[in-house]
């Protein structure tokens, strides 16, 4: 058994750092944690993308994963590698090994490393501070194993990459006063796959940026290619505007408001109380310990008036920020209070809000979108027939490929075609797979019911005869309307075409059962 707490990072000035081969793998599955539950994923999280990171032997990765696992930090699962026809064995922390890291992560932030400065002076600083110091895109973990096998990190190291050139007199802050808080945001969104199309989405959100409007909410089914979409946008604008003041969070199933709050505090520079970095004191609106009250209303006057800074007394010449939240549908309803008062902050300053989400979010109305130009709101749904043509023509595909079938089979779904271009198989185990679990089975019966009914019409159903035929009482669910899983037309309810796909695969007596119900129901319905 491993004593989590026993393991202690050697800090003096005088030993070389030694993270012990456990923090090492639980801290880079920390790292690589956004990719949990993906059915595709990268090299970084299978056992030599593990052992290369982690200067370890491959066969030592394993022995170490059946010691985590064992403590239930750590889930084990085979999945598809992006650039690789083989699947692999891969690891992703569980609840329990996120609560573990986390509480480890401020003995490993603050542990002492030596940093040779750009003038030849030799430095003894924080290993959070170091990447910033050597102006290197580095991990915490990549500070931490070069500290270890060299003892010193000297600034431009080819190792380290291209010198990030930077003029920018403001930097995000480090909050001090509360233990154990850190910032889990990042600069820009992920890199991610090549995009596909999109342009005229791109184009949607170059609109709203170009408007008055706060908040732009992009929402669509698991996988669909919203963040590729906006990460492709956001390569644009910092193209055309390299100093575009950008704060990216991933929102996570264990994230708290008050996680995102710090985060968003920490971005704006928003340093330790009493300083000049907080001159109108948002850091007193912060709950020093967990389960303390947080006044929003303070929070969102307080954050409005440093931004706006009508006396004059900030130091930093931060003028505009593009807050990007991702999976917003983490936060539990306990959240649209707080993003209400975000879209709040974002009405009265410079801040502009991008959310998104797999499904519609409750803290802005109708009139929030239509009238009042507070919300632009987009789904994002499949690639169309065109974009999914030259996405193929482009691959070592038979000229004679069935489009018209893969874009039935798939609805336009861009997981769903990259699994095409790595197997060459229309309908991959992979993507039935992802479908299921991550879609359909999740859903209440009643619900999966409603969607395999429809699965069987050829057209669009009206709500009165598809909730007769299911035996549902009330108005259409908002779950599977809010996923995008169920379309309201003007014809009536239809299906994503890729679940139609999938549902209509359950071949045999049960969906006759299914047509005869929706015949039946709509011969209820005959106008007399």
């Amino acid at each position: 058994m491993i004593d989590y707490d026993s393991r202690k990072s050697m800090v003096t000035s005088d030993a070389r750092v030694n993270i012990s081969v456990t923090d090492r793998i639980l801290l880079h599955l920390w790292e690589q944690d956004h990719q949990a539950d993906h059915y595709l994923v990268t090299y970084e999280i299978t056992r030599p993308g593990i052992a290369e990171v982690c200067a370890l032997h491959p066969p030592n990765v394993s022995r170490s994963m059946r010691d985590i696992i064992s403590e239930g930090w750590a889930t084990e699962h085979t999945r598809s590698i992006r650039g690789d026809d083989r699947r692999q064995k891969t690891w992703q922390l569980s609840d329990d090994g996120r609560h573990a890291i986390s509480e480890k992560m401020s003995q490993l932030r603050s542990t002492k490393v030596l940093l040779r400065g750009r003038d030849n002076n030799l430095l003894e600083i924080r290993a959070d501070e170091a990447s910033l110091n050597l102006k290197a895109n580095l991990t915490l973990l990549q500070i931490l194993m070069h500290a270890q096998h060299e003892g010193v990190l000297n600034f431009g190291d080819i190792r380290f990459g291209t010198i990030i050139n930077s003029d920018e007199n403001i930097k995000p802050g480090s909050i001090s006063m509360l233990s154990g808080a850190h910032s889990t945001y990042h600069t820009r969104p992920p890199d991610t796959r090549t995009v596909h199309g999109r342009k005229l989405e791109k184009d949607g959100i170059s609109k709203w940026y170009k408007s008055k409007t706060p908040l732009f909410v992009l929402s669509g089914i698991a996988g669909c290619g919203k963040t590729t979409l906006v990460s492709f946008w956001i390569d644009d604008v910092l193209k055309n505007n390299p100093e575009t003041e950008i704060m990216y969070y991933p929102c996570q199933p264990w994230d708290t408001t008050l996680g995102i709050a710090t985060s968003i505090l920490h971005r704006f520079g928003i340093r330790s109380p009493g300083k000049s970095q907080d001159p109108y004191g948002v850091l007193e609106t912060i709950p020093l310990k967990s389960g303390m009250d947080f006044n929003l209303d303070l929070y969102r006057r307080r954050v409005t008036a440093h931004l706006l800074d009508k006396k004059g007394l900030r130091k930093d010449n931060i003028n505009q920020i593009l807050i990007i939240l991702d999976d917003v549908h983490n936060i539990d309803s306990s959240g649209q209070n707080f993003f209400g008062m975000l879209l709040q902050i974002a009405e009265d300053t410079n801040i502009r809000l991008l959310m998104i989400s797999r499904k519609n979010l409750s803290f802005y109305d109708r009139r929030d979108v239509h009238t009042r130009n507070r919300v632009s709101e987009f789904t994002l749904s499949g690639l169309s027939v065109e974009e999914i043509t030259i996405w193929l023509n482009s691959l070592p595909l038979s000229k004679n490929a069935p489009i018209a079938e893969i874009y039935q089979a798939t609805g336009g779904h861009p997981l769903a075609l990259e699994l095409l271009e790595l197997y060459g198989q229309i309908l991959h185990d992979d993507w039935l797979r992802f479908l299921d679990e991550e879609i359909l089975n999740v859903l209440p019966n009643d619900h999966r019911e409603i969607l395999a009914l429809l699965a069987v019409s050829d057209r669009p159903v009206p709500w009165k005869i598809l909730a007769d035929a299911a035996d549902f009482s009330g108005k259409p669910p908002t779950q599977i309307i809010e996923r995008g899983l169920m379309l309201e037309l003007s014809e009536g309810m239809w299906i994503h075409e890729a679940l139609r796909s999938r549902l209509l695969r359950e071949v045999g007596v049960t969906n006759e059962i299914r047509l005869k119900k929706l015949k039946n129901a709509r011969l209820r319905h005959m106008p007399i």
